[in-house]
């Protein structure tokens, strides 16, 4: 073994072997990269949560890890912002939701709520690690004000309940008239509302055609 340097693994071994040398301790394996990413990824978003609590997610992965951060939403009672927080939670579908929850109706699992919203199954699941079914307590009807009835609503009305100034509110009433507004996505891209203006009027509304008008007896066509 002369010449030779006392840590080469040979020379090792061989006192190992004879008893000369303690055996190595086993080496710890190596971390995963994408175990090492995912941590990364989850404690940056944490970073943003801390300094914003109403941080909108943005794809699949970010809702696994507020999962893993211990946010949770409660399907039958969240509220509308919450469910704006949830990656392609559009507007429109939140507006269904907050009207249904209203409405008395309750959801226990997935399949239940992707029919309730006319979207595919495939975008629940995106959802479901932080989905919570569980049941309220009291109805969410029994906490909010009564909707506004969009398409019979007068003019005072309108403005009182949803400040709309002169122009947008004559906007609102001339397309009333041309045909009842059918929902929130309906509304919006009429009147051209902005994405935040939308939002704050999710909930807010019922879309019951306007009723036809009573004719006096002089003017109703003969049987």
């Amino acid at each position: 073994m002369a010449g030779r340097h006392w840590l080469d693994p040979l020379a090792r071994r061989l006192l190992v072997a004879t008893g000369q040398l303690p055996p190595s301790p086993p080496a710890a394996p190596a971390p995963l990269a994408g175990g090492d990413d995912e941590a990364v990824e989850r404690e940056l978003l944490a970073l943003k949560l801390a300094h914003n609590p109403d941080l909108r997610l943005r794809d699949a992965a970010e809702v696994r890890h507020a999962a893993a951060l211990g946010w949770t939403l409660e399907v039958n009672v969240a509220a509308a912002g919450d469910w704006l927080r949830l990656p392609g939670c559009r507007p429109d579908l939140v507006d269904r939701l907050i009207r249904l929850q209203r409405d008395g109706t309750q959801w226990r699992g997935p399949g239940e709520l992707a029919g309730a919203l006319q979207i595919p199954p495939e975008q629940v699941l995106i959802w479901l690690p932080v989905l919570r079914f569980a049941r309220p307590a009291e109805p969410a009807s029994a906490q909010a004000p009564a909707p506004l009835a969009i398409n019979q609503a007068s003019e005072g009305l309108l403005r009182e309940r949803l400040g709309l100034g002169p122009e947008r509110c004559r906007r609102l009433l001339l397309e009333r008239a041309r045909e009842p507004f059918r929902d929130l996505a309906d509304l919006q891209q009429r009147l051209q509302l902005p994405a935040d203006q939308a939002e704050r009027w999710i909930g807010r509304f019922r879309y019951a055609a306007a009723p036809e008008p009573v004719l006096p007896p002089s003017r109703r066509p003969a049987p």
